[in-house]
């Protein structure tokens, strides 16, 4: 048991990222009835609250600075280095995001603190905190533990089912002194369109060279659509020029663990698989029957993606408006 954890919390668009709500969860396990305090920061931190308390959270540290609306390494580790300062926590959580794998090892060298990231499963064995990682690009998985020092840990997306439990929460207004940051933003100039986040999406819809040209990308977003999901692709799609980096899944682009994946038209390759052999349900759907996706896939459809994803996506309509 834990008499105080902290843990950094995100919000996307106006709404509190999954991945925020999964870190409290997983500071609920291992507080174990002590304090979990979470910290919002920029102008719109208060407006956080609530949902902050049904997930967990006793205490929400607001950090209005207009320094903080927009991402900045400087700015953020200045302000969490002082929200650490005071609050002096025995658990630190946060979300293993771009932001969070920027900020993370930052914070824990500086207060000398070793950093458990990527982390898949917490739990409080006989007294020890003991995270669940992933290693050799998700072929394995290692326990570990922290020998000294607090533990702190960065949480992967959609791994640890969020859990309300409807508790009070009290908002503690906190300043900070934000100074020489050696970056200003001016401008944030978005590649991907709105909608699901895709390293939180529950179904992904994936593409690789097999969709041919950018618009072979059309009947995966209608599916997508349809399903609630969210589009990604491989290296070879980005590659080609079909679509943007931003959708890249792999071991150098996103990493997802969504309930769905569909991977349409790729072929396979390790560096791919690294980002999403993960996902619970794995469906792939290609041409060529000896393709390694079908290795890993839970289910597989030998066919050409262009006439099985517009059949999958009229009987999926059937079936959602049916039930």
């Amino acid at each position: 048991m834990m008499k105080k954890v902290l843990v950094m919390l995100e919000a996307k668009a106006g709404n509190v990222r999954g991945v925020s709500l999964e870190a409290l969860t997983a500071a609920q396990r291992i507080a174990q009835g002590g304090e979990i305090i979470a910290v919002f920061f920029g102008s719109d931190a208060a407006n956080y609250a609530e949902i902050t308390g049904k997930y967990g959270a006793s205490k929400l540290y607001v950090v209005e600075n207009k320094a903080l609306d927009t991402y900045t390494t400087d700015g953020y580790f200045q302000a969490m280095r002082q929200v650490m300062e005071a609050t002096e926590p025995e658990g630190i959580f946060i979300p293993h995001t771009a932001i969070g794998k920027d900020l993370a090892p930052r914070l824990a060298a500086r207060f000398g603190l070793g950093l458990v990231s990527d982390v898949t499963d917490v739990q409080l064995v006989v007294g020890d905190v003991v995270f669940t990682r992933p290693i050799y690009s998700g072929k394995a998985f290692e326990k570990k533990k922290v020998a000294s020092g607090i533990p702190f840990a960065t949480i992967r997306p959609n791994n640890i089912p969020a859990v309300e439990s409807g508790s009070s929460i009290e908002v503690v207004p906190f300043e900070v002194e934000i100074k020489d940051l050696r970056t200003t933003v001016k401008e944030v100039v978005r590649k991907t369109t709105g909608g699901v986040d895709l390293s939180e999406a529950k179904v992904v819809i994936a593409g690789g060279r097999g969709v041919k040209s950018s618009e072979g990308f059309v009947p995966l977003q209608e599916l997508a659509d349809v399903l609630g999901g969210a589009v990604g692709a491989s290296r070879g799609a980005c590659d080609a020029d079909y679509c943007d980096y931003s959708l890249q899944i792999g071991q150098t682009g996103k990493v997802v663990t969504p309930d769905l994946y569909i991977a349409c038209g790729i072929s396979g390759a390790i560096q791919h698989l690294a980002g999403m052999s993960n996902s619970k349900i794995i469906v792939a759907i290609n041409k060529d029957p000896e393709a390694p996706i079908f290795q890993v896939a839970d289910y597989g459809i030998v066919g050409d993606l262009f006439e099985v994803v517009p059949l999958l996506t009229e009987e999926f309509k059937k079936v959602l408006v049916n039930s």
